[in-house]
């Protein structure tokens, strides 16, 4: 490893960077400096917009993959190195306003059924359960889970914030025979290492097999059951701050874009329509 590599790796462990965003800024650093084949402290500020511009418009990376390589570089340069400051910028992201494919309850219902795994019953159902990230349902601890208060404590979750959840009864019904037969030690859901978390890339493979297995062609990994955990809640008439404070949006903006998918939403909505004095329609003779 090389020294400018371990001094950015300390600068962002003192700026609290979440490992997932070091390992991002560093593997962006690593595409530079293979891309002029030279150390990235002696390239100058032109040739870093030229590569970030060459991620954009010849690669065609998404304006997003692109961006995360645009601020590693800004840390790299402003934080690390210490240089004046510098204007990295990329043009403006068009972005489309997608909504998110939100699973209907039969649709859970069938991903849940489906699998015969107790572990990964136990993983899909802790995550729409709970409304949890990938990231932090296969972070938790067997002490997370608080039977007498009936919630779930995620720690350090996005942003390094920590937060409770719900513990569905449901969800305790089916964890107590899980961890009758798999005995988990620190890690509620272990991976194949003895003492490591199941990893992100398993967590979702077993979302991609259920829903394969449970027929649901809708779109979305297993992000999709936060999606609809928010959702259902909202249908269910659950009050948009409660919902925000279990998933753990800092903006109760974040926590509303769930109202544009909720079908009680809709539906209570009468169209301009209906409140017109139209004559009904003749008879076809």
């Amino acid at each position: 490893m090389t020294a400018l590599r371990v001094e950015m790796i300390r600068q962002m462990e003192l700026h609290r960077l979440s490992p997932n965003t070091q390992r991002l800024y560093v593997r962006a650093v690593r595409g530079l400096a293979r891309f002029y084949h030279q150390s990235p402290d002696r390239l100058t500020a032109r040739q870093v917009q030229d590569y970030l511009l060459h991620l954009l418009v010849e690669r065609k990376l998404s304006w997003s993959t692109a961006n995360v390589a645009t601020h590693a570089c800004r840390f790299l340069y402003l934080r690390t190195l210490k240089w004046d400051r510098l204007e990295f910028e990329l043009p403006p992201c068009k972005r489309q306003a997608k909504l998110p494919e939100i699973l209907s309850t039969e649709e859970v219902e069938r991903l849940l059924t489906w699998p015969q795994n107790l572990k990964h019953r136990a993983v899909l159902m802790t995550t729409y359960a709970a409304g949890l990230r990938v990231s932090e349902v296969v972070r938790l601890l067997v002490t997370d889970i608080d039977s007498r208060r009936m919630t779930i404590r995620v720690s350090q979750g996005k942003g390094r914030k920590d937060r409770y959840t719900l513990l569905s009864q449901r969800l305790l019904s089916e964890l107590r025979p899980y961890w009758r037969e798999e005995r988990p030690g620190t890690w509620l859901f272990t991976g194949r290492k003895p003492g490591q978390p199941m990893s992100l890339h398993t967590a979702r493979a077993v979302y991609q097999m259920a829903k394969t297995g449970a027929g649901i062609t809708k779109t979305g990994g297993i992000h999709a059951l936060r999606h609809s955990f928010a959702t259902h809640l909202l249908e269910s008439g659950v009050d948009p701050r409660t919902v925000q404070v279990l998933l753990g949006h800092r903006s109760l903006n974040t926590t509303m874009r769930y109202l544009h998918v909720t079908r009680t939403h809709a539906l209570s909505v009468r169209s301009p329509l209906d409140l017109l004095a139209l004559p009904d329609v003749p008879a076809q003779p």
